[in-house]
């Protein structure tokens, strides 16, 4: 990934804060059901708990809207994630990730994601324009 994500763990929720699209991610760790009659978001209703050294996530409740990565992968409101990060070393973080989505894949499947941890990088201002190479007026 190559833009910046902040995690903070408090005690009820661990908070994922990303610079791309200024996306936020809350993972609440003091409920075990998801949010019943939510209505579907970007970033889904995520459950968390620990099982050892890993965090495991399930997440429902995803709108349609987005993708599952940069490359254009599409998923529909049915996507259930599940997800186990743990600290494969000390700087770095792997999230396996369990995508089920009947009405948008044949079969679940699965995939990872590294993030390295980057002391000297900084969350920045990350917006997404058309028209960015027009001179101004």
């Amino acid at each position: 990934m190559p833009f910046p994500v902040e995690i903070v763990q408090m005690p009820s929720q661990v908070i994922m804060i990303f610079e791309y699209d200024h996306f936020v991610r809350h993972i609440y760790t003091d409920r075990r059901e998801h949010l019943a009659n939510m209505k579907s978001t970007w970033m889904g209703d995520s459950i968390g708990n620990w099982q050892g050294e890993t965090f495991v996530v399930d997440t429902v409740g995803f709108n349609d809207k987005s993708w599952l990565d940069q490359v254009g992968h599409p998923h529909s409101e049915a996507l259930h994630l599940v997800e186990r990060i743990r600290r494969a070393d000390h700087e770095t973080l792997q999230d396996d990730i369990e995508i089920d989505d009947p009405k948008a894949y044949s079969r679940a499947w699965s995939g990872k994601q590294i993030f390295k941890l980057r002391p000297g990088w900084h969350l920045r201002e990350f917006i997404c324009e058309d028209h960015m190479d027009e001179p101004a007026r």
